[in-house]
C-alpha cells in the first residue's frame, strides 16, 4: 500500500480535476435551464425538458459510451478527459436545473409582485428577493449533487482514464492485492467527498441563520 500510494494520489488529482470541471459545466447548464424554465420561454422550455429527462434517465456510463465510441462515428472525436468532463457536465445539469427550478419556485409570487410594486425592476427582484431565497432552498439538493457527481467518476475507467477506479482496477489485476486496493479507494474517496459534505452543512446552517431557509 505505501509503495502504491503515489500512484492513488495521482489518480485522485485526475479524478478531482475532472469531477469539479464537470461540476462547473453542470452548475452553468443547470442555471440556465432553471431560468428557461422559471421564465417559460417558449421552444427552449420544452427543448429542456427534453434534455433534463434524458440525461437523468440515462446511466453515465451509457452517455460515456455514446460520447466516446459513437460520435466519433460522425468525426467528433474527443479525449477521455474532455469526454469524462462533459459527460459528467451533461448529467450534473439534468440534476441541477431541477435542484435551482424548485428553489426558484419555491418562493412566493406575492414576494415578487411585491417588490415590483415597489419599484423594483425584475432584475432586482430577482436578485435582492427571489435568489437569496432561492438559493437557501436549493442549497440541501445542491450539495447533494455535488457528491452524488463527483462519486460518479468511478465509471470514468470504463473510457481509459486513469483515475482512482482505473488504478484500483489495474493494481488488483496485477497482484491480487483485493483488499488493500479498495482500502485505498475508499480513504481517498473519503479525502474527495468528506470535505465537501462538511462544508456543505456548514454553508446550510449559515444560511438557515440568515434567516433565508426554514
Amino acid at each position: 500500500m505505501q509503495e502504491y500510494l503515489p500512484l492513488f494520489a495521482d489518480a485522485m488529482l485526475l479524478t478531482l480535476f475532472i469531477g469539479w470541471i464537470g461540476v462547473i459545466i453542470s452548475v452553468v447548464l443547470g442555471l440556465i435551464a432553471a431560468f428557461i424554465q422559471y421564465f417559460k420561454i417558449p421552444v427552449l422550455r420544452q427543448i429542456i425538458k427534453v434534455y433534463i429527462e434524458l440525461f437523468r434517465n440515462t446511466p453515465l456510463l451509457i452517455q460515456l459510451f455514446f460520447l466516446y465510441f459513437a460520435l466519433p462515428k460522425i468525426g467528433l472525436s474527443m479525449s477521455p478527459q474532455v469526454c469524462g468532463a462533459l459527460g459528467l457536465g451533461l448529467l450534473g445539469g439534468s440534476y441541477m436545473a431541477e435542484a435551482f427550478r424548485s428553489g426558484l419556485e419555491s418562493v412566493d409570487k406575492i414576494q415578487s409582485e411585491s417588490a415590483l410594486s415597489l419599484g423594483m425592476t425584475k432584475f432586482q427582484a430577482l436578485r435582492y428577493i427571489i435568489l437569496p431565497q432561492a438559493i437557501s432552498t436549493s442549497m440541501p439538493a445542491f450539495v447533494a449533487n455535488i457528491i452524488f457527481l463527483l462519486k460518479e467518476t468511478s465509471v470514468f475507467s470504463a473510457i481509459s482514464l486513469m483515475d482512482l477506479m482505473f488504478t484500483a482496477k489495474d493494481l488488483i489485476g496485477l497482484y491480487y492485492k483485493t483488499a488493500e486496493c479498495l482500502v485505498m479507494l475508499v480513504v481517498f474517496y473519503l479525502i474527495i467527498l468528506l470535505p465537501v459534505s462538511i462544508v456543505g452543512s456548514i454553508i446550510e446552517r449559515r444560511l438557515r441563520y440568515a434567516s433565508f431557509g426554514d
